[in-house]
């Protein structure tokens, strides 16, 4: 027997939203200069009949989910014609239940015969496409009840337990009788500290000004987004095949941001090195040379492939000299549990990889003494919102990764006329205190957005 509360989807709508960068992002060996977001609407009903829409989207992180010799060009088509026959496929999807649960059988049953059909294309990137979807069940889940969706995460809503769904990795945890909402920040802040990101091409000094920037009103240097935003936490983007380029970058950042303020610092290599020498060397280096900047890392970010399963690499010489978080690989509990193994300590989590599975990968690595992050896919517009709102529930080490605004800050101009405090940062923060209501609470009837036609389903 389910809950009175239980829904099943009833129908879809798909929308394609296309975005030009400001600038270049360089992360990797990828250079983004476009980007498309899928946004859907998601209507469900509960057995009496009662029934209420939600929303959600996501940018269709193409080179980061699914990297490839294939061009962006060849491989955008791909996710746009995925992400229909899942709207198809939700719209047909006859499952009842809280949406963890509804979101839980969909990826087990449904989307690995939706992945058969486009190989080479990853689980990953499926799931980027997927969780645009997924969102909007937990949102529409939310509006229905009259709820925020976080206070849903518990024995009221859900009809099983954690341990439905999650092992643990030692006898000394247990998931019987445990809950998402046992693993989330109480009171979730309504301020967080936001990281700023600087890409592999982002300009640092003035020497590297070419007269070719956007003549607009945003900052272009470094150092400017420091004085205007108040930045204390810098993301900075390495290209794992080029140690003296990365030991390089990271002193050029990292004495800038010692000069203007900055606390703290991370490294991201995006799965770009194949041997921990290569990232020991690196800080060991500047352990020896520049212990400031040594001290101000917070944490190391995926520097190994990302196929966790294929690439069993014993990490834990890294983590031994900082907290090694996953990303890429961290797109099910089942191989948080398998890095931990290796020695990652930390797990960088992401709303693109589904709500469902961020919180299920949350739940576990939290039993198991795992820090957590929540770092960004450059979501702007709607996909900001539930991407703070689990940086914000989630509790994680220092903050948010947010860096729509130094990308395509006019993408968001509508959604930043209800909520301002989450497309800019002032002193380093963002504010959440818009945000407000039932689902996400983004508040969506009050955001002037004008709507391109659906690519599926009805306006």
């Amino acid at each position: 027997m389910g809950k009175i509360t239980d829904v099943t989807v009833k129908d879809v709508a798909l929308y394609f939203l296309p975005i030009k960068t400001r600038l270049p992002l360089k992360f990797g060996k990828a250079l983004v200069t476009h980007a498309t977001c899928a946004r859907c609407r998601v209507r469900v009903e509960d057995a009496s009949g009662r029934s209420a829409q939600g929303w959600g989207e996501t940018p269709l992180g193409v080179d980061w989910s699914w990297p490839s010799s294939l061009s962006y060009t060849k491989r955008l088509p791909v996710f746009e014609d995925f992400c229909i026959r899942l709207a198809g496929a939700w719209k047909n999807f006859d499952c009842t239940g809280h949406p963890i649960e509804i979101g839980h059988a969909f990826q087990q049953e449904v989307l690995p015969g939706l992945l058969q059909q486009y190989h080479p294309m990853p689980r990953l990137a499926g799931l980027v496409c997927l969780s645009a979807f997924d969102i909007a069940l937990h949102d529409a889940f939310g509006i229905l009840h009259q709820q925020p969706i976080y206070t849903t995460y518990n024995s009221e809503f859900m009809n099983s337990d954690l341990s439905a769904y999650l092992s643990p990795a030692e006898g000394s945890v247990s998931f019987s009788g445990r809950y998402p909402e046992d693993y989330l920040a109480k009171p979730a802040p309504r301020r967080l500290p936001a990281w700023h990101l600087v890409g592999g091409t982002d300009l640092l000094a003035e020497s590297e000004l070419t007269g070719a920037e956007p003549k607009d009103s945003y900052p272009v240097l470094l150092t400017e987004w420091i004085a205007e935003d108040g930045l204390q936490c810098l993301k900075i983007k390495l290209r794992g095949n080029d140690p003296e380029w990365d030991y390089n970058r990271l002193v050029q950042v990292g004495t800038i941001g010692n000069e203007h303020g900055v606390l703290w610092l991370s490294a991201d290599f995006n799965c770009t090195v194949d041997e921990p020498a290569y990232v020991n060397a690196v800080l060991d280096r500047l352990l020896t040379e520049h212990p400031r900047i040594y001290s101000m890392i917070l944490y190391v970010e995926q520097p190994f492939p990302y196929d966790l399963e294929t690439n069993q690499i014993d990490v834990h010489n890294v983590s031994a000299r900082k907290p090694l978080f996953m990303d890429e690989s961290a797109h099910d509990w089942r191989l948080v549990c398998l890095g931990r193994s290796l020695g990652w300590t930390g797990v960088a989590l992401k709303t693109c990889k589904t709500q469902t599975g961020a919180l299920f990968s949350l739940c576990w690595a939290k039993a198991h003494g795992m820090t957590l992050m929540v770092q960004d896919l450059t979501n702007p517009m709607l996909a900001m919102i539930p991407h703070l709102e689990l940086a914000a529930h989630a509790g994680t080490i220092m903050g948010v990764e947010t860096n729509a605004m130094q990308f395509y800050p006019e993408a968001s101009l509508a959604e930043a006329a209800v909520h301002p405090g989450l497309y800019q940062r002032r002193e380093g923060m963002l504010d959440l205190s818009t945000i407000g209501g039932p689902g996400f609470g983004y508040r969506v009837d009050e955001i002037k957005r004008m709507l391109p036609d659906p690519v599926f389903g009805k306006n």
